[in-house]
C-alpha cells in the first residue's frame, strides 16, 4: 500500500509540473479575466451583446397582496465564540431550498442576506452564522426572494428587514 502511495505522489508532482511547464510556455496567463470585459458575455461580431434578460428578471420584483404578504423581521446577536448570528422570522412563508431556482410558487423561498448593501448569500433557514462584520455601525439586512430569485414586495415595497449593530 505504502509503494502504491509512493507512486501516486511521483506521478501527481511530475504530472503537476509538467501541466505547468506546458501552460507556462504556451503563455498562460494565471490572474483571471475582466468580468467587465464585453467579450466576457459573448460579444458578437458586430459588437452587440447577447440577451441577458433572463438575468434581469431577478431584479423585477414579483408583487404579492397584502392580505397573504409574507413577512419578516430580524435579531442579529454577538456569537459566544466569534462572529454573530443571524435569526429571521418570517410569518406566511415557507423556506424551500429545494426549489431554488425554479418557478415562483407564492408563500415560499429563500432570502438574501446583505451586510452595508453588499449581499453576502443566500439563506436557505432561519438562522445563519456571520463569522465576521466590519468594526463600526453595521447594517445588516434581509430580504424574502422567490425561489427565481425575484425579490417578493407589497405595492413595489420590498419585503426585507434590517437591523443596525454596533462592531467594536
Amino acid at each position: 500500500m505504502s509503494r502504491s502511495l509512493a507512486l501516486f505522489v511521483i506521478g501527481l508532482t511530475f504530472g503537476g509540473g509538467i501541466g505547468f511547464a506546458i501552460a507556462a510556455a504556451s503563455g498562460a496567463q494565471f490572474e483571471g479575466h475582466d468580468h467587465n470585459d464585453p467579450a466576457h458575455h459573448g460579444a458578437t461580431a458586430d459588437h452587440s451583446m447577447m440577451d441577458h434578460s433572463a438575468h434581469a428578471a431577478h431584479d423585477i420584483p414579483i408583487d404579492v397582496s397584502p392580505d397573504a404578504a409574507p413577512e419578516v423581521s430580524i435579531t442579529v446577536m454577538p456569537d459566544p465564540m466569534s462572529g454573530y448570528n443571524l435569526h429571521v422570522m418570517t410569518s406566511n412563508f415557507a423556506f424551500s431550498p429545494q426549489n431554488a431556482s425554479r418557478d415562483h410558487v407564492a408563500g415560499e423561498g429563500h432570502a438574501h442576506v446583505y451586510i452595508d448593501g453588499q449581499k453576502l448569500g443566500r439563506l436557505y433557514g432561519d438562522w445563519l452564522h456571520i463569522a465576521a462584520l466590519p468594526k463600526g455601525e453595521v447594517e445588516v439586512s434581509v430580504s424574502l426572494n422567490a425561489n427565481d430569485h425575484s425579490p417578493l414586495a407589497v405595492a413595489g415595497v420590498p419585503i426585507a428587514a434590517s437591523q443596525t449593530v454596533i462592531v467594536e
